[in-house]
């Protein structure tokens, strides 16, 4: 949010962790963070590292291990869940360990977030749907199984 006008990440520098992430999967991810290549200077992100299964995280931790000596420059972000901090990944890494915490209030994020998820020129595209031609949004309800 430094700088309001640079783009948010790319979908090959953010990989959303669940329990059914493979190794194979993190292993991609990490090879493009950490084996050097003119890639600028991107910042990869683990969001949610804490979830995947233990045998994943074993191997996760060995392939790093392995890769971090090919490159001294790397830019890796791990985001875990400070109610798993015991679990593998977050152990593995404590080292590295920050607690970090929102510096922004939530409207400044808010507008950061529109100002990037807005649709530029109003077509017929499925923007239109969402409020300020949003590319994005977010429908809830406070009933379940309404269908939304």
């Amino acid at each position: 949010m430094n700088s309001p006008n640079e783009p948010l990440p790319t979908y090959d520098e953010v990989l959303l962790c669940t329990p059914q992430t493979t190794a194979e999967q993190v292993g991609l991810f990490l090879r493009r963070c950490l084996i050097p290549c003119n890639r600028g200077e991107k910042i990869y992100t683990m969001l949610f590292a804490d979830e995947l299964s233990y045998e994943v995280s074993r191997r996760v931790e060995e392939l790093f291990q392995h890769l971090w000596h090919y490159n001294n420059s790397y830019r890796l972000v791990i985001l875990c869940s400070c109610e798993r901090e015991h679990s593998y990944i977050p152990s593995a890494f404590s080292q590295y360990k920050v607690h970090m915490t929102p510096q922004r209030p939530l409207a400044e994020i808010q507008q950061y977030l529109q100002h990037h998820y807005r649709v530029a020129q109003p077509s017929s595209s499925a923007a239109s749907v969402f409020k300020g031609n949003m590319c994005v949004g977010i429908v809830s309800s406070k009933r379940a199984g309404v269908g939304k």
